[in-house]
């Protein structure tokens, strides 16, 4: 067993039976569940326009060369300096010499998942740079030296008391300070930020081929000031956010904003197409966007998994996912985590370290009824389970276990083979193993063919 599937067991079984943790992501999510319901009211047939949005980002996956040549043409024609790069190591590259040339000593993030895969804070901080998250949730996990929780609400692991001691001790406010409070202390300190910094950073929530542009999607306008107050601005994305037209943007930014908040549409929506232009008076003088892989063509050169390319990181897979439910966002030990993180990893960090994420679903398929964009989840993971075993990655015990139930689910006779008292004392010694330190295998108390046969008397559906 490699050392990331024990540590993920190990923090799975700590995290399910953690009462705290769990009262507050369902009191998070339950405010979440709540909204969404809500949202879902202002669409005449969301089933339609979920169609129509799958639709668009399946053109754009399938005209993918195309509409990348399309987009870098007209980004240059803009003026911005676009870098299509392979590796992290190759964007930290370009960062590092945009710092050069730029003396930057200081920088403002807007969220952005992708800068995660690249640990950009913790790059630039090796830089003697300093930099600042700018969106409430990231800054409240980046003050408490953490990492982003979920893909859109970072913090959903904190209570708001959790939050007022780590303002308490990070900056001195009051110990029981409330969120209005701490939000405008928030506010006053990265206000100052915005006008010293040199380099703003952002990711893009799609990329427009037609207009050569970034489209932004927030609700603070911390992602509008982090590009538009400093005098660099640099955008990375994954060339997987690409759309053909500014036309589709109306319809991708309601379907995101619904199942990512629940709202109608985000406070803040921003298309940023160059630098500030002769005339203008406001925005960066110099603007850059950096598109990486990353893993991402090893994806789109299968038939099955390119399908999670369409992903437009609204968070809803994770939101109704049972199994993130109960072993929270850090047990994944991934960027993504959640049913879409479970598929990417693997890909992005390689299926030896990372390919028991696969199996943390139950298939219930909640997550494939919920997306946007009608990526088929579980189907994915399916194939990513059959990826892992094809590539002789499980263990020998793990392969003799399920060779042995194989052949047990052949011939049902072998279910009945050895004493009620013996299958009771040989699975003793696994128990904890197998089953969890917290709970106690229930004992068995007469062959399987007989509990079969009486549940199904009973009307019981196995």
């Amino acid at each position: 067993m490699t050392e990331k599937k024990k540590q993920f067991l190990r923090q799975a079984e700590k995290v399910a039976f953690d009462k705290e943790h769990r009262r507050k992501i369902q009191y998070n999510l339950g405010k979440y569940f709540a909204a969404v319901e809500k949202g879902l009211l202002r669409f005449r047939d969301f089933e339609k326009a979920r169609e129509q949005a799958s639709q668009v980002k399946q053109y754009a996956l399938d005209n993918i060369d195309t509409l990348l040549y399309e987009l870098v043409d007209n980004m240059k024609k803009n003026g911005i300096e676009v870098h299509v790069v392979n590796s992290e190591s190759d964007v930290l590259s370009v960062i590092d010499q945009i710092i050069e040339q730029e003396h930057v000593r200081l920088v403002v993030k807007s969220k952005s998942m992708t800068t995660e895969e690249i640990d950009l804070n913790k790059f630039l901080e090796s830089r003697d740079v300093q930099v600042f998250e700018t969106d409430l949730g990231e800054f409240i996990v980046q003050q408490a030296g953490e990492r982003p929780y979920h893909i859109v609400t970072p913090a959903m692991h904190k209570s708001r008391q959790d939050i007022a001691r780590l303002y308490h001790e990070k900056f001195g406010t009051p110990a029981d300070a409330d969120p209005q409070t701490l939000t405008k202390y928030t506010r006053k300190y990265l206000r100052e930020k915005f006008v010293q910094a040199d380099m703003g950073v952002t990711g893009a929530n799609f990329l427009i081929a037609d207009l050569g542009a970034i489209a932004l999607t927030e609700n603070e306008g911390n992602a509008f000031m982090s590009f538009s107050f400093p005098r660099v601005h640099v955008a990375i994305a994954g060339f997987e956010k690409i759309i053909a037209s500014y036309r589709y943007l109306s319809l991708m930014w309601q379907v995101l904003s619904n199942r990512g908040t629940g709202q109608s549409i985000t406070v803040y929506n921003s298309i940023v197409r160059g630098p500030r232009r002769q005339g203008e008076d406001t925005g960066p003088e110099r603007m850059v966007v950096i598109l990486f892989d990353n893993g991402r063509t090893r994806l789109l050169e299968h038939e099955e998994h390119r399908l999670a390319l369409k992903c437009i990181r609204c968070g809803a897979c994770l939101n109704y996912c049972p199994i993130y439910q109960n072993i929270g966002g850090y047990t994944y030990d991934a960027v993504y985590s959640g049913p879409i993180g479970s598929v990417l990893t693997p890909f992005f960090k390689g299926f030896k370290e990372y390919g028991h994420l696969s199996f943390a679903c139950t298939v219930c398929r909640k997550c494939e009824e919920v997306c946007p964009v009608k990526i088929p989840l579980p189907d994915l993971l399916l194939a990513n389970r059959r990826d892992y075993v094809e590539q002789g990655l499980p263990e020998t015990g793990e392969r003799l276990v399920f060779k042995l139930f194989g052949m047990a689910v052949k011939m049902p006779s072998l279910f009945n083979v050895g004493l009620v008292r013996l299958k009771n004392l040989l699975i003793k010694p696994i128990e904890g193993k197998l089953w969890s330190k917290q709970r106690n295998f229930p004992e068995f108390k007469e062959p399987f063919h007989k509990t079969f046969s009486n549940s199904n008397k009973h009307g019981s559906k196995m």
